[in-house]
């Protein structure tokens, strides 16, 4: 009786996980369901320059709030936009705008479009199954599917995703099977496989709270040890290099620094984010290359010798490291991770008294790491 009693619990336990399981495939709509479910929610969105050129094509998402999402880059040249699909484009207005996270929100009232649903990109799992919906090289509503494949930094993080994206995808939704939308498509790297990235719809509410810069303007972003804006046409090239890099992708990274610098080869930062590429994944002598490259388009770039000299000591090349943090130190006086690799180097060669020396302006404006070093020099 008691045997029957368990196989009987059993077989009740297994209907019931297979109920479960068919509950859970129900939730998941086929693509072509996911594409009926939110194809009214896309549009294009064109930017235009004061004589009327068309100077800017992507993707754009209808949000709850009547509101358009797309890409900062996709508008960043424009001062006149427009939003809708086929012949039907309404005028628009940039509303909020933030160039570092590469997104800006449009209002046009007239569109015709209904408003996506919103999910959460921090719910995603790598594997699950993702579509994307824009108008790449101007196709509208081009529906291409794929997965997570990993998830990138954060909280929430950038998605990385197998799923097609081309140009003209810029400022598209990305969404689960459920239709609901997670991410906003916004590049792929050439030389990769499959290598899609795409914004988490988390930073659309952080995004709302900015103001726009000024229409027209493109925003050479500011990153520590970038350029004076105007040394190079970084634009959406660093952030997208940014973004890479604070989700540790350094083969990505590396596959999109190449890409730049053929792009851009008289842009010193291209040279100095590619020599960064190559410092994090161990290849020192090309990093030493790509940080000259970036010197000799811009002698006076003190963060580009402070990691020339960085490169060289991983060489074992102290005295050359000791002659770039020299360099880095005669543009920025007070760069205290210089007086501190200065004092390395020296120390490394054999010369206590001006590793101590290097210890001692350390102390006035890093006293923490000048102790450090101190400790490190005097070590039995």
């Amino acid at each position: 009786m008691g045997s029957l009693m368990t196989g009987h619990r059993q077989l009740v336990a297994l209907v019931l996980a297979l109920a479960a399981m068919m509950s859970n495939l129900a939730l998941a709509d086929t693509a072509s369901q996911v594409y009926e479910r939110v194809k009214a929610s896309i549009v294009v969105v064109k930017a235009y320059d004061r004589a009327g050129r068309a100077v800017g094509l992507g993707s754009g998402v209808v949000l709850p709030s009547g509101d358009i999402v797309t890409n900062w880059h996709v508008l960043e040249k424009g001062v006149r936009y427009t939003a809708g699909r086929g012949a039907k484009a309404t005028s628009a207005t940039l509303k909020a705008g933030d160039p570092e996270k590469d997104l800006c929100l449009l209002s046009a009232p007239g569109v015709a479009a209904t408003p996506a649903r919103l999910g959460r990109t921090a719910a995603l799992k790598v594997g699950e199954p993702v579509f994307a919906v824009g108008a790449p090289q101007g196709l509208e509503l081009s529906l291409s599917e794929g997965i997570v494949s990993q998830l990138r930094g954060g909280p929430p993080p950038i998605i990385q995703t197998t799923v097609a994206i081309s140009p003209g995808s810029s400022g598209g939704g990305l969404f689960n099977a459920q239709g609901e939308l997670v991410g906003i498509t916004t590049f792929y790297l050439k030389e990769g496989q499959s290598l899609n990235f795409a914004l988490p719809v988390e930073w659309i509410s952080q995004v709302a709270r900015r103001k726009p810069p000024r229409p027209g303007t493109v925003v050479a972003d500011k990153k520590p040890g970038a350029p004076e804006p105007g040394a190079g046409g970084a634009g959406s090239w660093l952030d997208k290099a940014a973004a890479l890099e604070k989700a540790g992708d350094y083969p990505g990274l590396l596959a999109h620094c190449r890409q730049w610098t053929r792009a851009e080869p008289g842009d010193a930062l291209a040279w100095f984010s590619l020599g960064n590429a190559y410092g994090e994944l161990g290849r020192h002598r090309e990093a030493v290359e790509a940080y000259r490259e970036a010197l000799r388009l811009k002698p006076d770039y003190a963060d580009a010798w402070y990691n020339l000299g960085v490169a060289y000591g991983k060489l074992g090349r102290h005295r050359e490291a000791v002659e770039a943090c020299r360099e880095a130190l005669r543009l920025k006086p007070d760069y205290a991770d210089a007086w501190n690799n200065l004092g390395v180097a020296y120390f490394l060669l054999g010369n206590r008294s001006a590793a101590l020396e290097a210890v001692k302006e350390l102390r006035r404006y890093d006293p923490q790491q000048a102790d450090k070093l101190f400790n490190l020099i005097l070590k039995p």
